[in-house]
């Protein structure tokens, strides 16, 4: 097999990884002791974007698909974009960015020991530690 082949093999491979990662479902999470049932994805928007401190927001590391699926899916933006949005928020003291979890682990143990938490993960991480209130597709 020549090298270009294995090459083009290698990047099918990668992307379809990745295509299957972004296609998976993304849930909003919070403490299962939060009275919240239900949210939309623009009211989510508004926590993560640092437009309301009714919730704090917890966030997978920004080297993560998950990730930038997440806040394409919910505000429409890229990671650029939301990163832009912090940097202002925080520079003017307005907010402080959400905290980086390396893990879907680390992201449901932060929420299920945070009353006001508010983080996502991938659908098939959700355990009766957290409590769902939207499913992101």
């Amino acid at each position: 097999m020549t090298t270009f082949l294995k090459k083009v093999m290698l990047a099918a491979a990668f992307s379809s990884v990745a295509a299957s990662v972004c296609a998976s479902d993304i849930v909003v999470i919070v403490n299962p002791a939060n009275p919240a049932t239900a949210m939309t994805a623009a009211q989510a928007s508004q926590f993560f974007l640092g437009k309301s401190p009714m919730f704090t927001p917890v966030d997978l590391p920004e080297n993560s698909p998950v990730r930038a699926d997440f806040y394409k899916k919910v505000a429409g933006k890229d990671l650029s974009e939301v990163k832009a949005i912090w940097s202002k928020l925080v520079f003017t003291g307005k907010a402080a960015a959400p905290k980086e979890y390396q893990s879907a682990a680390e992201v449901k143990k932060a929420i299920a020991a945070n009353p006001t938490g508010i983080g996502y993960i991938e659908k098939s991480a959700v355990d009766s530690t957290v409590k769902v209130i939207t499913t992101l597709q």
